[in-house]
């Protein structure tokens, strides 16, 4: 350990043993002080826990490096400062406040709402757990500058988190989010206003979900299907989080009869006691929603994550296995299924657009093309897909957007990841599937043979703490630095870099400008054939993330298993070839 670190966070540590800290907070620092093992007192106190332009996201406990009311303090009185110099026209500046079912959440959700109506700002604060993509709604049906949700979505039992929102019910993007970080960072924690007063914090309930259901009703695009099919089968997980009354809610609004439940998984716990991470995209978060659907026999399964902003999808294929859809494919299928169905009714004007995100499959392009739907390509993160349809509000038609990350949102009333629509949709696109006489397995393969084949495949590396940081970041110097010739037998053609936006060629030399407003530290190259692999360290955990898709032959529905294959197999090959 470096004695020069150790000193300064001795320091800093010894900070928080000032009055204006509570006295749990300052018996928890002397414990950290008195340890002969400095390993968890340098971790919380090593730096500050980074606002950034998602707002904030960590272990809870005490430190400057942890989830507590005063680094969540700090951040709303930062936000507190910002929205009144922003909105200083205004004669009452109004925010909406929710939380999901993590340890913490409601306690800092409270604090906040405190903090908020101290400022002389109105705080409506839901009064129990709730998805964030009703607190994104809310937002918009109240007319508020501004909301905040606590929660850390996916990760483990830990963490918690802070996601910041602009009046369009959007996560923050620039100018405001830098300008909010520059606040933040100068609150001391002697600057939060703790105790405001209750009139000006107003608490919401039944009478708001009930709005959100009748907006995500509004995406049904065949209710005439869903009568036909309405007693499907549709097993639904929430992992002990916010879904579980409202999913549930929702595919009862488009009029699904058949909803059965996980009991273990419907209690909510911020310990996740079922699973080790409560994230749809892992195969053990799964497991009961699948032994659930193998004794029913289910026609589908949905799962949520603890904030219901991801959806997770499992089907039955063609040998009577449930297996998880990725979110490549649930995207796709979303995509496939609006497009499908608007241009049956004859209700493409030719002012529609779909986004996806840079790592996401460019067979989501490939649909859009060849329908003449334009399409954009974003940054990984909603607030990017949100920003496109402010931008575009008006003007042009938003028909759906989606990432790889078991994230989709079918419709704008919501400007982020909205597992609650999605979870209804996705159970009319099965009855649709259905009523074809298919499996909603079958449909997936019968895009592949439409539109081309490819799979996809992500891979991450954990680095933690301080030192895995300075990892991550090495690895990322490297593959920049020093790109691999070839991957997968075939040579790189082009390489992206978005920290400087330039995409060059490396068998001509061209270089050509990168069309995004921002930089990102993310890397792609492309081969000849067509594989296309993304780097990106995570922003909100301690990863660096790896993305693979690799394209394929597909001539029918008996050839899908070895096209899988022998995809796999090249995805391997690559990850074997870059040290993974």
């Amino acid at each position: 350990m470096d004695n020069a670190l150790l000193q300064e966070v001795r320091e800093k540590a010894a900070q928080w043993l000032s009055p204006v800290y509570d006295e749990n907070t300052r018996k928890a620092v002397q414990a950290l002080l008195d340890n002969p093992d400095t390993t968890e007192l340098v971790d919380s106190f090593y730096r500050n826990l980074e606002f950034g332009t998602g707002g904030l996201r960590g272990i809870m406990g005490v430190g400057t490096n942890r989830m507590n009311i005063y680094t969540v303090g700090a951040a709303t009185q930062g936000l507190s400062n910002y929205l009144k110099k922003n909105f200083a026209n205004l004669p009452l500046i109004k925010v909406a406040i929710g939380h999901d079912c993590r340890n913490n959440s409601r306690l800092f959700a409270e604090s906040s709402a405190r903090i908020f109506a101290a400022n002389g700002i109105k705080a409506y604060l839901f009064e129990d757990l709730r998805p964030t993509p009703e607190l994104s709604f809310a937002i918009r049906e109240l007319g508020c500058q501004s909301g905040i949700i606590l929660t850390a979505s996916h990760n483990p039992k830990e963490y918690n988190g802070y996601k910041a929102y602009w009046d369009d019910g959007s996560q923050i993007v620039a100018p405001h989010d830098e300008n909010i970080v520059e606040e933040v960072l100068k609150i001391k924690p002697e600057d939060i206003k703790f105790n405001g007063p209750d009139e000006l914090i107003e608490i919401m309930g039944a009478e708001m979900d009930e709005k959100f259901l009748e907006m995500a009703k509004s995406v049904s695009i065949s209710p005439d299907v869903i009568e036909r099919h309405k007693n499907m089968k549709i097993v639904y997980t929430p992992i002990h989080g916010t879904g579980v009354k409202m999913i549930p809610a929702a595919l009862r609004k488009f009029g699904f009869t058949n909803i059965i439940n996980v009991p273990e998984q419907d209690v909510v716990n911020g310990d996740f006691p079922t699973v080790i991470s409560p994230n749809p995209e892992e195969q053990a978060a799964m497991d009961m929603a699948i032994k659930k659907a193998y004794e029913v026999d289910a026609d589908l399964v949905l799962a949520s994550d603890p904030d219901a902003d991801r959806i997770g999808v499992v089907v039955k294929n063609d040998k009577g296995k449930y297996i998880i859809v990725n979110g490549n494919q649930t995207a796709m299928l979303f995509i496939y299924y609006i497009i499908t169905k608007m241009k049956q009714a004859g209700k493409l004007k030719g002012n529609e657009f779909v986004v996806k995100t840079i790592v996401t499959t460019e067979l989501i392009a490939e649909i859009a093309k060849r329908n003449r739907i334009e399409y954009f390509d974003v940054y990984t993160g909603f607030k990017f897909i949100a920003e496109i349809i402010r931008e575009l509000e008006g003007k042009k038609k938003y028909i759906g957007g989606g990432e790889e990350s078991f994230g989709f949102m079918p419709a704008d009333f919501v400007r982020d990841k909205d597992a609650v629509t999605s979870c209804a949709l996705m159970a009319e696109i099965a009855a649709w599937a259905i009523d074809q006489g298919k499996t909603l397995y079958e449909l997936l393969q019968d895009i592949y043979l439409e539109y081309g084949f490819s799979k996809e495949k992500m891979k991450y590396i954990v680095r933690k703490g301080m030192t895995g940081a300075a990892e991550i970041e090495q690895i990322m110097v490297r593959f920049r630095n020093d790109p691999p010739k070839q991957l997968g037998g075939s040579p790189l053609e082009w390489v992206k870099d978005y920290e400087t936006l330039v995409a060059k060629n490396l068998l001509t030399g061209e270089e050509v400008k990168i069309d995004q407003k921002i930089t990102s530290n993310v890397l792609q190259f492309f081969t000849a054939e067509g594989t296309k692999i993304s780097v990106r360290p995570s922003g909100t955990e301690p990863k660096i993330k790896f993305y693979f898709e690799v394209k394929g032959k597909l001539e029918s529905r008996a050839e899908f298993d070895e096209a899988e294959k022998k995809a796999d197999e090249r995805i391997d090959k690559i990850m074997e070839e870059l040290g993974l």
